[in-house]
């Protein structure tokens, strides 16, 4: 059965329609969100992080209070852009948040996406060398640092004033199955390949860097498929993870007629741009009656592929509209689980 779950941006905007006009009410609607999505089954409430624009930039302690007002739903991020993180504070906060909830959290990290600052990661404090020109190995370094703290591994040697010992000392609080619930989103199929060796579960969004002239779900699923084959050639014993994002908007009213009707007709077919200095392939959107989508969904190799759909929300229409959306693509995907594989 593949877990359905939520993606947020956590946009604010004080705008005629919008329903989320400042930082607290973006905050506390999403907390609202997550509790409604818990309560028609929605199996996962995600959160994208990004610093120096109006969206959600400091994620654990949104999450630690979505985990103390629910019981059953994953709470995660799609992603931490780690070239702005200190990887041993990070550690410490992760860690404090997966043992309140229980151990749902599912922690999505990167390199991250194109940004409003630019190189903002310096502003935090973090300058990566002159040859890493997009700080890919600056988030990478930061990322293996994490691991390692929150696997326990010592990171500083004991004060023997304070403790009569010269050992070494891990960080605290320590989540002892954190470690295996980390993601990397990955945009091409290289990175993939990348993610399976070093361990990771993989996370993969409506874009991919990269263009082949292939349908944007056939490439995805040959992403995941070298995923897949390369954790296997590593051993590895436990079985990974895969999400895929996608945007499902289900014709279900008036209001979702109104605001995403016409969007239909201009969105529903892949778009090819230049991001980052490459060719980059941009998923189509899925907005049509629930029949059209079991239809289109059921066709789609990449979601077929997953064990997770994470759909991204218009979070800025408030928590009645996103929890109808949220309830309506559960059923479809429902129905998607049931239909044939392609071959």
């Amino acid at each position: 059965m593949t877990k359905i779950g939520f993606l947020s941006f956590g946009h604010w905007r004080d705008v005629p329609g919008s329903k989320v006009r400042s930082a607290r009410e973006a905050l506390v609607q999403a907390i609202d969100l997550a509790v409604a999505a818990e309560e028609v089954g929605v199996d996962g409430a995600y959160f994208r992080v990004h610093h120096f624009a109006p969206q959600q930039a400091a994620p654990f302690p949104l999450l630690s209070a979505i985990a103390a007002r629910t019981s059953r739903i994953e709470i995660g991020t799609g992603v931490i852009d780690m070239r702005y993180e200190n990887p041993l504070y990070m550690a410490e906060e992760a860690a404090a948040a997966d043992l309140i909830s229980g151990g749902r959290l599912q922690l999505g990290v990167s390199r991250g996406s194109p940004e409003t600052a630019l190189a903002g990661y310096q502003q935090f404090g973090y300058v990566p060398d002159a040859a890493d020109t997009n700080g890919g190995d600056l988030a990478r370094s930061h990322t293996n640092v994490f691991r390692r703290a929150i696997a326990g591994e010592p990171m500083a040697n004991a004060n023997p004033q304070m403790t009569g010992t010269t050992g070494s000392l891990p960080v605290f609080p320590l989540s002892d199955t954190l470690p295996d619930r980390i993601w990397w989103g990955a945009g091409t199929r290289a990175t993939a390949e990348w993610t399976a060796e070093q361990g990771m579960n993989l996370m993969s969004s409506t874009l991919l860097t990269e263009d082949t002239g292939v349908p944007f779900d056939e490439l995805q699923a040959e992403q995941i498929e070298r995923f897949r084959s390369t954790w296997e050639q590593m051993g590895w014993e436990r079985t990974p993870r895969v999400s895929v994002s996608r945007s499902i908007i289900p014709i279900v009213d008036d209001e979702s007629r109104h605001y995403f009707g016409v969007r239909a007709q201009v969105e529903g077919q892949d778009q090819v741009g230049h991001l980052d200095g490459g060719l980059a392939r941009f998923g189509r959107s899925y907005i049509g009656s629930p029949e059209e989508l079991v239809a289109e969904l059921a066709a789609d190799r990449a979601v077929r592929a997953a064990d997770t759909v994470l759909v991204t929300v218009p979070n800025q229409l408030g928590v009645d509209f996103n929890a109808r959306l949220l309830a309506a693509v559960k059923d479809v995907v429902t129905e998607v689980d049931a239909a044939p594989v392609p071959a």
